[in-house]
């Protein structure tokens, strides 16, 4: 004979508050995101000791630096020149792209009149055009915008093709047999189930500018954190190539979340939907 004894656990203790604690999801991410920080910091400091503070400054050395280059204000220029050529770049891409992929994605025709094209310049790389777009529109503003945009809008104009290619026949035919015109049935059907192709097509292409903006600067620009690198090296300041590169990384991390919200509150029930 066997005797079932329901065993019962106190619901207040270390450990049930520790577990209630854990279970919420702020505080979970907050500790698992301070420990990964940590655990960086940690192994940045161990190589900068193997290798020495010039070749890999110590995270001490890149916090002087960054205080350095931000009270002389050389930090906060550059970091605002990079972002408004990024965002106007990649600003450009997008209403260019965009309406370029809704068009070859719906229409068969035009999609292979310019699909070579597509696929052709894709897959040149934008740093290649350096120096064609610095004789074309000179060492200013616009040849930094310019390969910024081509860096952008392949991307965004592949990606608004998928999306379209993908939306439901059915759809597109329901919406037909309700009387609906085919700009209407743009905007209602195809546009609404192309849109998480699009967001996603918009992400890439803003990291994708990041990569192009360093090239970019480097060789025609007195101002940015691409310019700010390349001095740096030229003065043999590592520490202050740290703090360009690892500022890219925070506006590239901020661009891409303010992008996430926005497509969040703004557009959730298309995203959802996709």
């Amino acid at each position: 004979m066997t005797m079932e004894v329901n065993r019962t656990y106190p619901v207040n203790g270390p450990k049930a508050w520790y577990q209630r604690w854990w279970a919420v999801q702020p505080v979970r991410s907050t500790v698992i995101f301070a420990l990964s920080l940590a655990i960086g910091l940690v192994v940045w400091q161990l190589i900068s000791i193997k290798y020495g503070v010039y070749f890999f400054p110590s995270p001490s050395e890149t916090w002087i630096a960054f205080k350095e280059l931000a009270q002389d204000g050389s930090l906060a220029t550059s970091t605002i020149d990079s972002a408004r050529r990024i965002l106007v770049g990649w600003g450009l891409g997008l209403v260019v792209g965009i309406p370029i992929g809704l068009v070859m994605g719906r229409f068969g025709f035009v999609r292979q009149l310019l699909d070579p094209y597509i696929e052709f310049f894709r897959f040149v790389p934008p740093i290649s055009f350096v120096t064609l777009a610095i004789i074309w529109f000179g060492v200013g503003e616009a040849s930094k915008v310019v390969l910024i945009f081509y860096t952008s809008v392949f991307i965004v104009t592949i990606s608004t093709i998928a999306g379209v290619l993908a939306v439901d026949p059915l759809k597109v035919r329901a919406a037909a047999s309700l009387g609906a015109g085919p700009l209407r049935t743009m905007f209602l059907v195809i546009i609404p189930a192309s849109i998480p192709e699009i967001v996603t097509g918009a992400r890439l292409a803003m990291g994708n500018s990041f990569l192009t903006i360093v090239s970019a600067e480097i060789v025609a620009a007195q101002h940015g954190l691409g310019a700010l690198i390349w001095k740096s090296r030229n003065y043999g300041r590592t520490e202050w190539v740290f703090v360009g590169i690892i500022t890219l990384g925070i506006l590239g991390f901020l661009f891409d979340r303010i992008i996430r919200v926005a497509v969040r509150r703004g557009l959730a029930r298309y995203v959802n939907h996709g």
